[in-house]
């Protein structure tokens, strides 16, 4: 009786040490199973954020300038404009008026050369002609409209807008909304501007279109604009 009676204890502390044994493996496994990988562990790691210039919805090339540029909104709210991740223009810094807002920069170096808002509904017209026409050669020009960019428009700044690359500068007229870059050496059509035409059916600000966004990356040599498309 009492070797059966060890036999039944040995038998007893055996089964007890292999479910102890058996019981630690599985919790052992179902850790490791459970345990994320190491490129999911997105506590233990930083993701980066890439932040691109002026905000852009992709960063720009090498050898590239960015740009974003968004007309007035209405009489309300003003024009901005950035290049090269600088706020030129834009109703924080209290420098845009009603008509063109119009910013140069030196096309090589991406350096800001000046900026300057002319009243197009009741402002003297040959002040913008003269500023048009001492635009140094090289130079990149942004503009913006606000409010009216056109009732003051003639034949004359048609012409010299055309001739840095506007597309839509001889339909520009009262409360149009427009945005635009181009460059005084720039012997083809740019692609960067986009028009809006002031109309009482589809207007969004009722007696003004709604605002316009351009944003693009600028080739340095000029001579590269045309298979170059603004994003």
């Amino acid at each position: 009786m009492r070797v059966s009676g060890m036999l039944h204890l040995l038998a007893f502390i055996f089964a007890l040490v292999a479910t102890w044994i058996f019981i630690s493996s599985y919790i052992s496994f179902n850790m490791k199973t459970l345990r994320l990988p190491r490129w999911l562990d997105l506590d233990s790691q930083a993701i980066p954020v890439v932040r691109t210039k002026c905000g852009l919805s992709k960063p720009c090339p090498d050898n590239f300038f960015a740009f974003k540029i968004s007309s007035g909104a209405a009489n309300i709210v003003g024009p901005t404009m950035c290049f090269e991740n600088l706020v030129i223009m834009s109703p924080v810094k209290n420098n845009v008026g009603r008509g063109l807002n119009i910013a140069l920069v030196n096309g090589t170096t991406g350096i800001v050369l000046t900026q300057k808002c002319f009243d197009m509904y009741s402002g003297d017209v040959k002040l913008l002609v003269k500023f048009l026409k001492d635009i140094p050669e090289g130079t990149l020009v942004l503009m913006a409209s606000y409010d009216d960019p056109g009732t003051k428009m003639n034949d004359e700044t048609r012409k010299l807008l055309s001739s840095l690359g506007s597309s839509y500068a001889n339909q520009l007229g009262f409360r149009d909304s427009w945005v635009f870059l181009g460059a005084k050496d720039l012997k083809d059509k740019s692609p960067f501007e986009q028009f809006l035409k002031n109309n009482p059916d589809s207007n969004k600000y009722e007696g003004w279109p709604e605002l316009l966004e351009l944003e693009g990356c600028v080739p340095q040599k000029r001579k590269a604009w045309p298979s170059v498309a603004a994003q």
